[in-house]
């Protein structure tokens, strides 16, 4: 295996960083969390991880952007989903459930949003906007299309906040029982996909 030059382990330093900041928020809680115990886990010094992240907010924002990959997948591959409305979508809840519930990571960072938002609303709400609400908004475009259409039906259903509700429901969930009990998870997602299709549906002429 070779061995990485100094300029290959400098570009990688701010990924390392930000994967040893991840772990470090998320089992030390924002204020408890040092800036020295995660340049420990690098194995670099405190002033290099301020070189490249001036401060602690910088640092865990930077964390938060760097771990929501699976957000920013969900909108990547919701570009190209085609079909019915009802199929996009049907896709769109799947993607998700596939990019979100399934990354461990990205689990962990909401865990820390719910227990940390009330002390540090400000750091979490930027990230609400920046991550959350893109995919609410999406999510609302293709419903609101889907009405205009005339494949979905207009009401207080076609809102995309309740329309991803159970997915975030079983997340925390999930969260809350870590591991320890079985939540049927293949059936709960379909018994979500058939609350909302059928809730969305336009009633048929005839």
């Amino acid at each position: 295996m070779n061995k990485l030059t100094r300029a290959e382990q400098k570009a990688l330093r701010p990924a390392q960083i930000l994967d040893a900041a991840f772990e470090e928020f998320i089992e030390q809680g924002y204020t408890a969390a040092r800036v020295e115990d995660i340049a420990a886990r690098v194995g670099v010094t405190k002033g290099t991880v301020y070189v490249y992240f001036p401060t602690k907010e910088i640092l865990f924002s930077a964390m938060a952007r760097h771990i929501a990959v699976p957000f920013e997948d969900v909108l990547a591959d919701a570009k190209d989903l085609t079909g019915s409305y009802a199929e996009r979508l049907r896709s769109l809840i799947l993607l998700f459930y596939e990019h979100v519930m399934g990354d461990r990571r990205t689990r962990e960072l909401l865990r820390f949003a719910i227990s940390e938002g009330v002390r540090f609303p400000q750091l979490i709400n930027a990230h609400h906007v920046e991550l959350i609400e893109p995919i609410l908004a999406m999510t609302q475009a293709l419903i609101d299309e889907g009405v205009r259409q005339g494949e979905f039906r207009d009401g207080p259903a076609a809102v995309a906040r309740v329309i991803l509700a159970p997915a975030l429901s079983l997340i925390v969930e999930t969260l809350m029982h870590d591991g320890r009990l079985d939540l049927e998870t293949p059936r709960y997602i379909e018994a979500h996909l058939d609350l909302v299709m059928h809730g969305l549906a336009a009633a048929r002429a005839g």
